[in-house]
Parts: C-alpha cells; structure tokens; sequence
C-alpha cells in the first residue's frame, strides 16, 4: 500500500522513531495534564490510554479549566497471573497513584484508572521493582494472551498454561523505547540492535488478540479472539492445538462494513515450535495483509474474509513451511468460572471469588480489597484472573486452607460469593463511563442495578437458577464480550441500548439485534416478555439461547469449526 493512503494512525507509527514519539517532551510539558495528540497514540503501545473524567467535563467547562485528564495502565500477565508479593505490590500502588480501585478486565489482567501525567513514571518504576510491566498491553501489537484459568480443567494445565507465556515473549515489540522512557535505560547507540522482523517499523494493522482454551469449558470465549488456540488433549497428553482464525467483536454502530465474527478452525499443529512458527507467521500475514488505511476495517477478521479460509491456511503453509493437519475433534460442555472451593489432581486448593465487574474494591457490600490483601500477606496463595472479571486464589496447600478459609470467612467474601444469584454471575460489563472515552453509555456502573431488576422477573417465572449469560458494553467495541452473550446490551447513547439476543451458552454462536435503543423500562418489559414466553414453551435443559433461535425470534450465526 502506497504510504499517501495509510491512515493518520499509520503515519505516527512509522514516524514514532521506534514507539519513542516525543512522549518525553509531553511528559515534561506542566501547561497540560495531557499529552500531545500524536503521543496518545504511541503511548497506547506502553500500555496506557489517555482518558478523563467524563462526569466533571461540564463542570470544569464552566470554570474554563481544561479536562481532567488522567491515564489507565495496564499490566501484562499472560494467562493471568500474579504471585502475593506481586498482589501486594499491585494493591499498594493502586493506593498512592490512581483511584485505588483495581481492575479485573475481560483479558484476564489488571488496569488501574486515574493515573496523573506526574505519576506515570513512578508507576511504571514501581511495577519494574515487583517484576511487571505493561509493554504491548495496548496498541496495534499483540495484547495480552489467554489461557484457560483454573488447573481443575486438566491435568496438564501448567503445560498448556506455559503457552501463554512463550507466545507473549514470542510476539513482544524489540524496541527499547519503554525501557528508556520509563526505568531509565541507556539509549541504544545502534538502532539496528532493536531492528523488529515481525513488527518492522508500522506494527500490525490493528490489535492483535489471542487465547488458549482447554475443553470442555470455553472459559475465555476462545472463538471471539483473532487468533484461537483449542488444546487437544488424549491420554492426558497434549497431542497439539486447533488453530482458528479471524474472530473479533467490535463494530460500529451505522457501519454496515463492520461485523462481530467468531474464528474460523482451518486446521491443526502440534504442540512446541510447530505451534509457535504457526502463530507468528498468522501475525506476519496480517501484517502484510491487513488494511492499512481503514482502521475499522484492519482487524484480521475482515482480512481473512477478504481473502478466504482456503486462501489463508495455504498462504500459512508456504510461510511455515509445512501443512497443517486436519483440525481434531473438540467438544465444549460449558463456559463458566468454577466458583468456591476446588481441589486439583495434585491436592492444592483453588477458591474464586465472585467479583462483580471485575472491581475489586471496598464497598458497603463487601470489603474485598483488604480481603485479598490480607490473603496475599499471608505468601500462601497466589492470583490467578479468569476472562470473566473473577479472581481465584490458587495453588493453596492443604496445611495452608485453613488459615486462607477463615481470612475469607471473616470478610464475608464466602457469604458475598455463595449469596450471589446465578444471573448476577454470568453477568460481565466493559468500564465505560465515567472513563472510556468511546462510551455512549454506562455499563460496569449500571449493569448491577439492571440485574437487581432482571432477579425479580427471573423469581416470577421460577428461573432464579437458570443459567442465562447477560453482559452489557457502553459502546459497540465489545470489550464485554456482549455480543456472544445470551442477552447482551450495546450501548447506543447515554440511558439507551440495544438489546441482542440469542448466543449460545457455549460460545459458538453469535446473537443478533432483537431491538434498538432501549431505555430500563422498554428492557424490563422485553425481559419480561422474553422469560414468560420461556417459561412456557422451553423445551426440557432447553437454555434461553437456544429458545431464542428455535423460536426463530432472530436469525442462527454459528462459528466455523
């Protein structure tokens, strides 16, 4: 593509000298608590956002102040792990820098809000210290890598788990720019030591996102990631992954050319190299590929479907040099959290606690933030994060359950967990406001009290134990994952949603627009009407998903596998 039609974003990436971009002159300039426009950009690829606060804007407008900016961080943990002292660490530097709320997010990490320009570097250098960083958390780059959370799902989970790793230092950017930026390194002399074969100098078109599922329970919606990898399991040994390609959620609203799309399965590798050359050269492809001048239209969903299934996997093969396998068969049987106790093959513990949102916080409901402190202190037991905004808290030896169980008891959190109603657990909903600057509506702030609502209408037709995937976002980006919910809202404007129906309770099935704009009394009715036509026309562990589709209320989309 000739550069006079790459887009704006294109062209700060190309002349970013190496993700550096003048983000320390924006640092140092005291006029502003933002950065410059084309820094906010760069910025994103040291895993941060530029954002304010949405619910001051007409305030600090009157009094003509600029907005109150601030920024969000993000860490990188693949698969989503953490051990005490880094917990501990985390909690504290939560308190001194940003709002003291800390994020569970829908990628299986960690995001803290409300970080000031003056304190980013000390954040950043306090992170070093407990051994995490946020590199390529954001950014047209590969995000943070997936995997199937809890050990119970199999017996060779840690070796499945390893993955996550091996693939996030596989695909991590070779420029020094965090390193000098942020922990002071000394800059390099040479610029051919940083010189990047698989990112060169534009990166990738768009985001990158990949996961790793172990079956039967599609934990992190495996298909809804550009990359999917689905661990074959025989004989408690891996035999390899299936591989799929092209799914992605977001869209925009009036923007027929945008689709949610769930991966394609085109084929099978075994595990090891073979596996992770696999993976690369997918990126490779859409790097060379992908659609520069459009970032609508520059995830590798709408590459893959611009080419075709047929004409990726052959392109893959010539760049691996070896043919993929016929994909295996796979089945999944569930896609939850396994909250309270676990106990896994080899007789350590697991709890996980329910957190809604994935906020961990002190509230009038529940203390959670000093619950999980106190458990970190203890050094026996380390966090482990599911895609579904919960913490579990692992790896607890039999002598050590005890003192974990009464920490937890003694903060109500098995009260807090074991008393939350099944509706209200397979809930999920996107930050939105008052931070995200794409939102049109409200999501994690709202989401609980609409549920509050929902439970009654679920106890009127006795389906209080009925398993129905509700997730809500503020805008159609997707970062909840709503549109492979069961009933998922898409925020349209402020108060208003659209209401999608009829994902599957597996993950492999797309729902579609049953109605638009809904406001909470146009919801509550259609849930009403919805659960009372379910209630008496379901047929026998028939799910509400299903119903939907048989009903014909909206019309099947099923993944390719």
């Amino acid at each position: 593509m000739s550069e006079k039609n790459l887009s704006p974003i294109e062209k700060i990436k190309l002349e970013s000298d190496g993700l550096r971009g003048t983000i320390v002159q924006s640092l140092h300039n005291e006029v502003t608590g933002a950065i410059s426009e084309d820094d906010q950009a760069v910025i994103k690829f040291h895993g941060m956002y530029q954002q304010d606060d949405r619910d001051r804007r007409d305030e600090r407008a009157e009094k003509k102040l600029e907005r109150l900016y601030s920024f969000m961080i993000r860490l990188r943990l693949p698969g989503g792990f953490l051990t005490p002292q880094q917990w501990v660490a985390t909690h504290n530097i939560a308190g001194e820098n940003t709002t003291g709320v800390i994020k569970i997010t829908t990628r299986q990490t960690l995001q803290l809000h409300g970080l000031f320009k003056s304190k980013i570097k000390p954040t950043i250098q306090a992170f070093n210290q407990a051994n995490l960083d946020s590199i390529a958390t954001c950014g047209d780059i590969n995000r943070n890598v997936l995997c199937s959370s809890h050990p119970k799902q199999s017996e060779i989970h840690q070796e499945i788990f390893e993955y996550a790793d091996k693939i996030s230092e596989l695909l991590m950017p070779k420029t020094r720019a965090y390193y000098e930026i942020w922990l002071d390194e000394e800059k390099l002399l040479d610029k051919k030591q940083e010189e990047d074969p698989l990112y060169k100098d534009g990166y990738l078109p768009r985001k990158f996102k990949i996961a790793i599922v172990i079956p039967p329970n599609n934990d992190v919606d495996v298909l809804a990631n550009d990359i999917g990898l689905i661990a074959i399991i025989e004989n408690n040994k891996l035999k390899g992954f299936n591989i799929a390609i092209g799914g992605g959620l977001s869209t925009t609203h009036g923007n027929l050319d945008t689709y949610a799309r769930l991966a394609s399965v085109i084929g099978f590798v075994e595990p090891g190299e073979k596996t992770l050359k696999s993976i690369y050269e997918i990126l490779t492809i859409q790097r060379d590929y992908g659609n520069r001048s459009d970032r609508k239209l520059a995830r590798l969903k709408y590459t893959v479907d611009k080419f075709g299934t047929d004409w990726f996997r052959k392109e893959l093969e010539r760049r691996i040099g070896f043919n993929l396998e016929d994909a295996k068969p796979f089945t999944f049987s569930d896609r939850k959290d396994y909250y309270g106790w676990e106990q896994n093959h080899e007789g350590l513990w697991y709890y996980t606690v329910f957190v809604e949102n994935g906020r961990i916080l002190d509230d009038e409901k529940v203390a959670l933030k000093s619950a999980l402190l106190e458990v970190a202190k203890t050094g026996k037991a380390n966090f482990r994060f599911t895609c579904n905004q919960n913490v579990i808290l692992s790896d607890i030896k039999k002598e050590d359950k005890k003192l974990i169980n009464e920490i937890l008891e003694k903060f109500r959190i098995i009260e807090h967990t074991d008393g939350t109603s099944v509706i209200r657990k397979n809930s999920m909903a996107c930050v939105a406001f008052n931070t995200c600057p794409l939102a049109l509506a409200e999501a994690q702030r709202y989401l609980p009290s609409l549920i509050s609502k929902i439970e009654p209408i679920l106890e009127k037709y006795q389906l209080s134990d009925e398993d129905i995937i509700i997730r809500m976002t503020g805008c159609p980006n997707g970062c909840g994952r709503s549109y492979v919910a069961e009933i998922g809202f898409v925020g349209t404007s402020y108060g208003k949603y659209n209401m999608h129906i009829g994902g599957d309770h597996y993950g492999l099935r797309l729902n579609k627009i049953y109605k638009e704009s809904l406001d909470e009394e146009a919801i509550l009715h259609e849930i009403d009407d919805l659960l009372g036509h379910f209630k008496k026309q379901r047929k026998k562990k028939e799910s509400f998903g299903d119903f939907v589709v048989r009903k014909q209320l909206i019309n099947e989309t099923v993944a390719e596998i």
